[in-house]
């Protein structure tokens, strides 16, 4: 059954490849500080551990994560909620606050062939130097990918 956080006529299928994008609640930028980020990236790992994905590339930036998954079980529905739920418990726990951490919602793209995986991982590593965090693919600390990229 489709999540209705998916887009229209789309239906999340384990074993299927997915780029995700998340953003923070009013775009606060809670991922400038490392060890706000370092959360992030360690739900992301948790994520994986836990059997839920595999991740193939990630970036967090300051106000939202760009993650590309192979999507293991459940749903992403179920998938985003997970890591929602437990890094904004984890970060929140952290400030020592509470409140929302993430907007409501997230944006999905099916990704159908190793061509494709390829170029949304460069896309995913190329979102800081588009931002002018980074001026290099590798430069910029919150960003992953399990192939080596060349711009």
């Amino acid at each position: 059954m489709a999540s209705p956080r998916l887009q229209r006529g789309r239906y999340s299928h384990p074993g299927y490849c997915y780029a995700l994008t998340t953003t923070t609640h009013d775009r606060r930028k809670w991922f400038e500080d490392p060890l706000n980020a370092e959360v992030i990236i360690d739900t992301l790992r948790y994520m994986d551990r836990c059997g839920v994905s595999c991740t193939l590339a990630w970036v967090v930036m300051p106000d939202h994560v760009h993650w590309l998954i192979q999507l293991r079980q459940a749903t992403l529905a179920r998938c985003m909620l997970l890591f929602k739920s437990r890094s904004s418990r984890l970060l929140n726990e952290r400030l020592q606050r509470t409140g929302k951490l993430w907007q409501h919602g997230y944006f999905d793209h099916a990704v159908r062939n190793e061509q494709s995986l390829r170029r949304q991982a460069l896309y995913i590593l190329a979102n800081p130097i588009r931002a002018g965090l980074a001026s290099a693919l590798g430069e910029y600390p919150h960003a992953w990918s399990r192939w080596p990229m060349e711009a």
